[in-house]
């Protein structure tokens, strides 16, 4: 499971992460857990998809002695350096990431031009003009050498320690298919000039020597490196999650020094020291206000879409907006102590703690592989205690190696994967990489944030309430102009609602005047106009009347903010503004439900409000007012209850619970830090996207499975042919071909997926 969580270590215990390298499949991570756990007292998990190992040892345990172990074992490892929020330290994680994964890209754009050429030369006869079988092996002769090197060495670490996976058989396969062809030019009949291949496919047992299996070794290396580079970029965008989240808070802050501003870097920055926060800027560490009032916004955080009213005295989080006045903040927590550093450790511990990616190759692998090589060893050995010639021996041996090389399942996983993620950006759906299929099969519950997936996440004008003789166009215009000088994000959306509901430019304010937590007053057209809370009127005499307070009531039950408007000392009525609900959201409810998925609604607002909104659009389980932590564990809770979670958020305060979940789907229209936490991306913002991603990633992992059977199906059928002599490499070479189009023609079938939120 994906979401697995992570058992706390036991205490006296200590908590050891390792950063793994040189890891190429999930059964290189089983090999290193299996022997970490072999150490007393050492309770190992190595996660494949983050190359990291958890270890639960004794306390005070010497992490050189599980490094030893890892290094024996054929890998690197190191203890990871403490993630700093700076540019330099995030450009530096790239530019690593960059480099191995430019690499690989180097070996497959040189391995296409290579291979394309030889494998067209082998299959056309019209292109085999005189010496062709020369410049073949001018060609796949790197291709084998060096584009695939990373397979070779790997199944030489694996030699050494006395294992075999699936590089251990490509390497054998290419090698042998190499070795041959230089036998057969060199020593054979093949290199001679007007030499052509043919599609003859001989029954019998032959000599083998004038045929050339070139275009099967350079043919096979160039489709596995393609599988290995499009899996380790979609690997590269998890770690991503944490550089986002680290990037969202300030990079430099104005810090008071002897009473004067002076601009540093953040890291710079110590407990105790007193900074500037201007209107607009994110404020730079966890403190306490000194001086100053003004609204934060901490939607990004708290998932609250109301800004916070902060005066001296109160605690702000770092990465939080300044929406309104000027601040001066004591910080009283700072670099990996804030709020926002504790929230990169839970995404970063979400993640190490899903069990290790099992891909289906893998697992065959295991006892694939050395069945394959010890049928091909049989082979060889038989055919000579049986009299044969040494060549026909070998060629048999080599038909066996060939016939297994995973060429198709090279394509398997890749293709469908990428037809399946091509058309799912089409609909706005973005899969990050086959990691995250096999959590979607087992889905059988979707958690849903609040503001910003269920809601829009903005603050809008919901209704107005005004008192008989009052004209509510009158009303808007007085308290939009007035709430046009106030940069309050309820201010805004009254502000943006009056001037797109007035065909003219709003009248100019004067004598504008804020009250702190309370609301706004100034003059608007020779009228004394007054915008805030009751309580601001009610300081000037001024007294809401039974309808407007039974209407304000009825609104702030719904979980809405209502506004008090009065001028010339009257109260002329409410106006109220609300996060709204998705047009969409009950549609996409409605159709999660029909996928059999039970729908939660996780929010940190108001209880009202989430209950209205869960009633709203047909959700019946609704859990409000839970912080960030709270959020990881309602869905831990759910999975250890025994259910498979999918969770649909779009703000920061998201990012460790999607981590956390079997399954995260984030909204495009949300944070940066969502995105990366999250498994898939909902690009359009709407929530009916979520049951087609879901529906498109179950379609895209059963052609996966069926490209996986096939192309194990086409390889295990001809293997006894392979070895009784029925089937030379070059039949192996065309049966690996075609169960190389028959797997990327039933990718292709992904295409016609159509989206449901469409129709």
């Amino acid at each position: 499971m994906s979401g697995e969580t992570t058992t706390p270590a036991p205490t006296g215990r200590d908590s050891i992460e390792l950063a793994i390298g040189g890891m190429t499949c999930a059964s290189c991570a089983a090999r290193i857990e299996k022997r970490l756990n072999r150490l007393d007292g050492v309770d190992a998990t190595v996660n494949f998809a983050t190359e990291k190992a958890r270890v639960h040892a004794p306390e005070g345990y010497d992490p050189a002695q599980l490094i030893d172990v890892v290094e024996q074992t054929g890998y690197t490892a190191a203890l990871p350096a403490p993630p700093e929020p700076t540019t330099a330290s995030a450009a530096g994680a790239d530019s690593h990431d960059d480099a191995e994964l430019l690499a690989l890209r180097n070996r497959l754009i040189g391995s296409v031009v290579l291979s394309v050429p030889v494998i067209a030369m082998a299959m056309i006869p019209a292109l085999q003009f005189t010496n062709w079988q020369w410049l073949s092996l001018t060609l796949a002769a790197p291709v084998v050498v060096w584009a695939a090197w990373p397979f070779h060495r790997a199944a030489w670490i694996n030699l050494r320690h006395g294992a075999a996976t699936m590089d251990t058989l490509i390497s054998l396969g290419t090698l042998s298919a190499l070795i041959w062809s230089l036998y057969a030019l060199f020593f054979g009949m093949a290199g001679l000039p007007g030499m052509h291949h043919t599609f003859e496919l001989t029954i019998a047992p032959s000599e083998g020597s004038d045929n050339i299996y070139l275009e099967v070794a350079a043919g096979v290396t160039m489709f596995v490196l393609a599988g290995r580079f499009f899996e380790m970029r979609s690997k590269r965008q998890a770690s991503a999650a944490l550089r986002a989240l680290l990037e969202l808070g300030a990079k430099d802050v104005a810090v008071l020094r002897d009473g004067r501003e002076q601009r540093i870097p953040v890291a710079e920055l110590a407990v105790g020291d007193e900074f500037v926060v201007r209107p607009g800027e994110k404020i730079a560490t966890d403190g306490r206000v000194v001086s100053g009032s003004s609204a934060v916004d901490a939607s990004m955080l708290t998932g609250e879409s109301v800004p916070v009213e902060v005066n001296e005295g109160d605690a702000v989080v770092g990465a939080t907006v300044n929406a309104g006045g000027r601040l001066v903040v004591r910080a009283t927590r700072v670099g990996a102590d804030t709020q926002l550093a504790h929230m990169a450790q839970m995404v970063e511990d979400a993640q190490s703690g899903k069990a290790p990616v099992q891909r289906l190759a893998d697992r065959v692998s295991a006892v694939f592989v050395p069945i394959v090589i010890g049928i091909a060893v049989v082979t060889l050995a038989v055919w000579l205690l049986l009299g044969h010639p040494a060549a026909s021996a070998f060629t048999a041996a080599v038909s066996v190696l060939i016939i297994a090389c995973p060429c198709a399942l090279g394509l398997a996983t890749p293709t469908a994967l990428l037809v399946g993620t091509g058309r799912g950006a089409q609909l706005g759906i973005l899969i990050k990489g086959p990691e995250v299929l096999e959590s979607t099969r087992r889905v059988d519950t979707v958690v849903l944030d609040k503001t910003g997936t269920v809601t829009t996440g903005r603050m809008t004008l919901h209704s107005i309430v005004v008192e008989p003789g009052v004209d509510e166009h009158e009303l808007l215009r007085l308290a939009g102009a007035l709430e046009s000088a106030s940069e309050h994000p309820i201010a805004r959306a009254i502000a943006q609602a009056a001037a797109t509901a007035t065909a003219e430019p709003l009248p100019a304010v004067s004598d504008f005047a804020s009250t702190v937590g309370l609301g706004v007053q100034g003059v608007v057209d020779g009228h004394a106009v007054v915008a805030g809370r009751e309580a601001l009127l009610q300081q000037q005499s001024m007294r809401l009347s039974d309808r407007l307070v039974a209407a304000k009531q009825q609104a702030e039950r719904s979980g809405a903010t209502v506004i008090a408007v009065a001028w010339d000392g009257s109260a002329r009525g409410i106006v109220v503004v609300a996060d709204a609900v998705r047009p969409t959201s009950r549609e996409a409810v409605a159709r999660l439900t029909d996928l059999g998925l039970t729908t939660v609604l996780l929010t940190g607002d108001n209880e009202r409000a989430a209950e209205q909104i869960g009633a709203d659009v047909g959700i019946d389980r609704v859990i409000a007012e839970v912080l960030p932590q709270q959020k990881v564990a309602e869905v831990k809770r759910l999975q250890q209850s025994g259910h498979v979670v999918a969770m649909v958020g779009d703000g920061v305060n998201d990012a460790p619970a999607l981590a956390t979940a079997d399954l995260g789907l984030a909204m495009g229209t949300g944070t940066d830090a969502a995105i990366e936490a999250a498994d898939i991306t909902l690009v359009r913002g709407d929530l009916r996207s979520a049951a087609d991603a879901i529906r498109l990633a179950r379609r895209t992992l059963g052609t996966i499975k069926a490209n996986l059977f096939w192309a194990f199906a086409y390889n295990v059928a001809a293997i006894p042919l392979a070895a009784l002599g029925l089937l030379n490499p070059m039949l192996a070479g065309a049966a690996m071909a075609f169960s190389s189009v028959f797997v990327v023609g039933n990718s292709l079938r992904l295409r016609g997926f159509r989206s449901r939120a469409q129709g």
